[in-house]
Parts: structure tokens; sequence; C-alpha cells
């Protein structure tokens, strides 16, 4: 059985945030909740460049052409790779459909092209001095979880400055109709 069978609906969770973000301005984008809190459009881009960061651990399909446009990269104390989020700006609506939409070709062709045994195969990952065995199971939930966590923010911070976003905030970025029911 294929991912995409396994994850259907995420593909449409990507649309609603595409949709969300593409009708809106620098200054709806530079809008934060408060002074020390990331601003929409900074939110929009931790979701996309988190996905390359964790993405490029995996190393899943078309990954190599998504990460050779990042054009900075961090190392942490523990010796793995981060993509500097400041290289990429934060208050253009293209920006980051762009980044969006390019942090998702890698998911996309893992959910078309692996099946369910290739979640069980791992890679080593340093954190806090310690090495884990992470599996792309693992990594896969981690992304989903993030953008929904994320996702729920932006939603949240369309809301405080009065912009519709329906498919995000009143379905829940749920876009994807179940089929009918025969009978």
């Amino acid at each position: 059985m294929k991912l995409a069978a396994v994850f259907e609906g995420w593909e449409g969770y990507q649309q609603s945030l595409e949709h969300a973000i593409s009708p809106l301005s620098p200054a709806q984008l530079d809008w934060r909740p408060a002074h020390h809190l990331r601003s929409l459009g900074e939110v929009i881009r931790h979701i996309a460049l988190g996905r390359i960061t964790w993405l490029a651990r995996m190393q899943p399909p078309e990954i190599e052409v998504v990460s050779s446009q990042v054009s900075r990269w961090q190392q942490d104390g523990d010796g793995e790779q981060h993509v500097d989020e400041t290289a990429v700006p934060s208050d253009s609506p293209e920006v980051l459909s762009h980044w969006l939409a390019l942090s998702w070709r890698p998911i996309q062709a893992s959910l078309a092209t692996w099946s369910v045994d290739d979640l069980f195969q791992t890679y080593p990952h340093r954190f806090d001095g310690k090495v884990y065995s992470i599996s792309r199971q693992w990594t896969l939930w981690r992304i989903l979880s993030h953008d929904h966590h994320h996702g729920g923010q932006i939603a949240t911070m369309l809301a405080i400055q009065g912009i519709s976003a329906h498919e995000l905030r009143a379905l829940g970025g749920h876009i994807v109709a179940p089929p009918l029911a025969t009978e």
C-alpha cells in the first residue's frame, strides 16, 4: 500500500495553507500578536523550512533539488544541519508560497512512491549529545504534526486580523471530501 492512501488529506491541508497565504499583503504577513512572537509570515516560513530541515536528514526523493535551493544552512552543537530561516524573506506571499510548494515536493514524492514498509527504514540523528535511530514514520509524523500545530497558529493569526481563510479556519484545512456512501 502506498503512503498516499495512508496520509490521504495531507495534500488538501497543503493546498489550504497555500490558499490562505497567497492573497496576503506584506503588511498582513508582518503582523505579529506580540513584539516577541513570530510574525504571520515567519510562521509560514517556519513550516516550509522546518520541513526541509527534517526531510534533508531523511533523504526522500526530490530532496536534493529542494535543499540545493537553500542559500544558508546552520550547524547546531550536535553537528546537525538546519536551514537558516532568516535567509528567506517572510513578507512576500509569492516567496512564501514558493517555499511552501517547494517543501511539499519531497513529501509528495515520498507519499507517491513509498509503501508502508518503507516507513520502518531509519537514519541516525544526533540530539542533545545522544544518537537516535529515527524512522521515516517518526519523521513524517513530526512534519505532519508540525504543519498542523503551526497551521492552527496561522488560522488564529488570520482570524485576529479579520482575514477570512475559509478552508483553513472553517474546514480545519481538511478539504479532501470523503466518498459518498452508496445505498
